[in-house]
């Protein structure tokens, strides 16, 4: 039984203590912030999109870090999971990539605003969060080549844009058709007109014109040729 002397001095050392361990803790976090969350990499365009960001009130759906709304999908690593070449078509039409499903609003952002949020979705993805949160499975699966009779890897904006959408030997979206055999349904030629510009090949079209580069199309049509 403690004396009431000794019940004070255990009370202040103890708290004494355990300040002391709080302080250590703290000022060793604030020491490791500017690395861990690589502040040399906050650019312009990086401050930019943390403002459209926040005027935007993005938060008040998407949690980024762990704090934010829950009605829409976590985003620290969006840009490391979807891919930026996505994520800037999604922003130019959020509706226009899953028609009748996606409740996000239209905020009407030009290209630069675009450019000013995936940089800072960007930076956010590269801040070191041990872990956070848990890396979905979103890479294309060997299965999927193998099942489509296709032995070349797809093009890097297929696993990015294209799945999302579209599905390869079961595996992918299903707001467009499955492209299995899409070689025998369609030339090289024509699919060349319909990704370049879909509206102008059918009117009412749900598919977004993706606006990909000639280079990048080429190489989506060569393999989409292949799909017999």
């Amino acid at each position: 039984m403690l004396s009431k002397s000794q019940a004070r001095l255990f009370f202040f050392g103890g708290t004494l203590f355990f300040s002391v361990i709080f302080i250590a803790l703290t000022v060793d976090t604030l020491r490791q912030i500017p690395a861990r969350s690589h502040q040399d990499r906050m650019t312009a365009e990086v401050v930019r999109g943390k403002g459209i960001w926040d005027k935007s009130n993005c938060m008040g759906c998407h949690t980024i870090l762990g704090e934010g709304g829950y009605y829409a999908p976590e985003l620290t690593k969006v840009v490391q999971r979807r891919g930026k070449e996505w994520i800037a078509i999604f922003l130019a039409d959020p509706q226009a990539m899953f028609p009748g499903e996606r409740k996000m609003v239209n905020y009407h952002f030009d290209d630069g605003q675009i450019r000013d949020v995936i940089a800072f979705l960007d930076w956010i993805g590269g801040i070191d969060t041990n872990g956070f949160p848990p890396k979905p499975d979103l890479a294309l699966p060997a299965a999927l080549v193998v099942a489509s009779g296709n032995l070349a890897p797809p093009p890097a904006i297929f696993g990015t844009v294209c799945i999302a959408c579209h599905a390869v030997g079961g595996k992918g979206g299903a707001v467009g058709p499955a492209l299995d055999g899409v070689a025998h349904r369609k030339t090289p030629q024509e699919l060349d007109r319909w990704l370049a510009d879909p509206a102008a090949v059918k009117p009412g079209t749900a598919m977004p014109k993706l606006a990909i580069d000639d280079s990048t199309r080429a190489a989506l049509v060569a393999w989409l040729s292949t799909l017999n």
